[in-house]
């Protein structure tokens, strides 16, 4: 029997664990997959609301961050204001995971990772990343049609949320692809970080983090940046955004996914795969 037959024929997983330190953490993930696609399966309904309240309060805490940047901006500069935005808009992921709500883009990350051990198909994931993605955008649509028979939002508001969309629609597609890829790449790896700790506090910490870069650094995140358009559709409706608005999400989807289904599921799921030694 040669080295690497001998090698083989003894490996043994519970030997060589310090070498997979993070395969806890890909159970987990693998639990949480089956756990969803359980839900969409026989709850069916139930999961489609836990994605509107995803969505919802991606719109309430994006009317938040525009509120903030327009108060701060006249104090401390639009820099800094931008930074306070991005700040504020972190809670949104916080509220998100801690009320167990469905978001598009952290299942980029898990169903990668369920796809490559093999808990879960292909056919399947696509389904709840078609599911998730309808569900977020009717809380935006739910939340800004609220919004609209209100003076929440002030002409100054409106003014940043025009301002917004003019410069995400004017992206190049490749750029916007990057963004993307960046965006989910920070909100993935926070929660990646989370799953370490068993307290909330320091799990806040970490997607305030990890939310307050992508914000601040201006990357795209897909269900973010459909919200702003559904606002802007519902408060001024302009038939020549739409095809942009399409562009956007659809590159800015596909970085997304790249981000955190490949850059940290993918990465991540075959760093602490032993089977593949």
């Amino acid at each position: 029997m040669n080295k690497a037959q001998e090698s083989s024929t003894t490996y043994n997983f519970p030997e060589t664990e310090k070498f997979f330190y993070g395969r806890k953490l890909m159970d987990g993930i693998q639990d949480t997959v089956l756990t969803k696609e359980s839900l969409v399966k026989d709850f069916f309904i139930r999961y489609i609301f836990r994605a509107v309240m995803a969505g919802f309060i991606i719109a309430l805490l994006t009317v938040f961050t525009w509120k903030a940047r327009v108060d701060f901006a006249p104090l401390v500069g639009d820099n800094l204001a931008s930074l306070v935005g991005g700040i504020t808009f972190s809670f949104a992921l916080i509220f998100i995971i801690f009320t167990y709500s469905e978001l598009l883009t952290s299942n980029f990350m898990y169903f990668t990772v369920g796809i490559f051990y093999k808990s879960v198909t292909i056919r399947r994931a696509l389904l709840v990343f078609l599911l998730c993605f309808i569900g977020n955008m009717l809380g935006g649509i739910l939340l800004f049609s609220l919004l609209k028979f209100s003076t929440v939002i002030s002409n100054d508001m409106l003014n940043l949320m025009h301002a917004t969309v003019e410069k995400k629609t004017h992206l190049s597609s490749v750029d916007i692809f990057i963004r993307g890829i960046f965006a989910n790449f920070f909100i993935n790896i926070s929660i990646i970080v989370t799953m370490h700790f068993k307290e909330a506090l320091p799990k806040m910490v970490a997607m305030i983090i990890g939310v307050t870069i992508f914000a601040y650094m201006g990357y795209e995140h897909v269900i973010a940046n459909g919200v702003v358009f559904v606002s802007a559709l519902i408060y001024q409706f302009d038939t020549a955004h739409i095809l942009p608005m399409l562009r956007n999400l659809l590159f800015s989807g596909l970085g997304n996914y790249v981000g955190g289904g490949l850059f940290i599921g993918l990465f991540y799921a075959y760093l602490n795969d032993p089977k593949r030694h």
